[in-house]
């Protein structure tokens, strides 16, 4: 993250200087397609987010430079003065999103930059509204605890940037810890610091670069299949709301009254909170060959019974294997993005290098590769 270059920047464009800011993005260990099926999910804040530098301007207007863009725009805080620019409606839907809530904002001038990869799934959108959102509140002084930061940050998406998003991507974006992943109930808020340090080991996350594209028909096609699924058992189990509440005895009583392809996605989304259950269990315990072993079946549940990954995440997977990666799975809502690899010391060199060569020589597209360490969430840097 190029400091210096902001600052410099800030000063070049405004003739001042500002506060910095940071947050980071976030990786999800395991829990995926969890959240809507009543379970939890796994997230930690990462070493890489968007940085900021901020300074009120006295003026009732928004001026702000997208340096890694090269683009500037300038906006007014009323909802007529919606900007054109994309990235800016993020800052202009945080501060929306603030002043619906009674919050007395004023103009400011910015420079920000990032490091978290567009497009890898790392939450670099959620990334930018958790720096607005913190740092406005501190300046301002608005008074906004963490958890009401999150849901501004969730709402700027839903109204001003059309994405239909839940709260993990925020919530670990402002929670992080270093050290610790963050075991989140999205539809309560309530989580709990897991602790997270595999000495020994490093994540890293290796982009097929293939497209993410579960927007619209698959994804809402799925989260049909655990519906259908969950009226089924509630016949017979009436506390039965979610398939986090059910087991696979549960849904062994109903397999004769639902279609193959419920029976597939609901065994998947029963079998995955098992999975994260156990998987806090492990890391409290500092055992990562069992965390290995349950992102593993991750992968093979969403590959063959969520039926959401691509033939190039599943050559991924099966790489790390060859190369004795202690665990690996695709990461995200899947058709597309990166898999998260929990990789020995003394294998990783091997296994880049293998995970690069390998997907060139049968795809033709040569991966990205994203070292992450686990790190604080939002905070001011001075």
């Amino acid at each position: 993250m190029d400091t210096k270059k902001v600052r410099e920047t800030f000063r070049e464009k405004f003739g001042t200087e500002g506060v910095l800011y940071f947050s980071p993005g976030r990786i999800n260990l395991i829990g995926e397609h969890t959240d809507y099926n009543g379970g939890c999910v796994l997230p930690g804040a990462i070493d890489k987010g968007i940085l900021a530098e901020i300074k009120p301007n006295g003026s009732g207007k928004v001026r702000a430079y997208a340096l890694d863009l090269n683009d500037y725009a300038e906006f007014g805080l009323n909802e007529a003065d919606k900007p054109a620019a994309s990235w800016a409606c993020y800052i202009f839907g945080v501060c929306r999103e603030m002043q619906k809530r009674g919050a007395k904002l004023e103009g400011f001038d910015t420079v920000f930059s990032g490091d978290v990869p567009l497009g890898a799934g790392l939450s670099s959108s959620a990334a930018l509204e958790s720096t607005f959102g913190f740092a406005l509140n501190e300046i301002f002084r608005l008074g906004f605890d963490k958890k009401e930061l999150v849901l501004i940050g969730q709402k700027t998406e839903h109204n001003y940037c059309g994405v239909n998003c839940g709260i993990m991507d925020q919530f670990a974006s402002l929670f992080g810890k270093e050290g610790h992943l963050i075991r989140l109930d999205c539809s309560t808020m309530e989580y709990e610091y897991v602790p997270f340090d595999p000495k020994g080991y490093r994540v890293v996350l290796v982009d097929s670069v293939t497209k993410h594209e579960l927007v619209g028909s698959p994804y809402n096609k799925r989260r049909k299949s655990c519906e259908n699924a969950v009226a089924a058992i509630a016949v017979k189990h009436p506390k039965v709301k979610f398939l986090a509440d059910a087991d696979m005895g549960m849904l062994e009583e109903v397999k004769g009254d639902i279609s193959e392809e419920d029976y597939k996605r609901a065994t998947y989304a029963i079998q995955e909170n098992e999975r994260l259950v156990n998987t806090c269990e492990a890391l409290k315990k500092g055992d990562y060959e069992t965390v290995g072993k349950n992102m593993y079946a991750t992968h093979y549940g969403m590959s063959k019974l969520y039926e959401v990954s691509t033939e190039e995440l599943d050559f991924l997977n099966d790489v790390a294997k060859e190369c004795g990666v202690t665990g690996s799975r695709i990461m995200g809502g899947g058709f597309g993005g990166c898999t998260i690899n929990v990789v020995p010391e003394d294998k990783y060199d091997a296994f880049i290098a293998a995970a690069v060569a390998k997907l060139k020589a049968k795809y033709g597209k040569e991966p990205k590769i994203y070292p992450v360490k686990i790190s604080d969430g939002a905070r001011r840097l001075g």
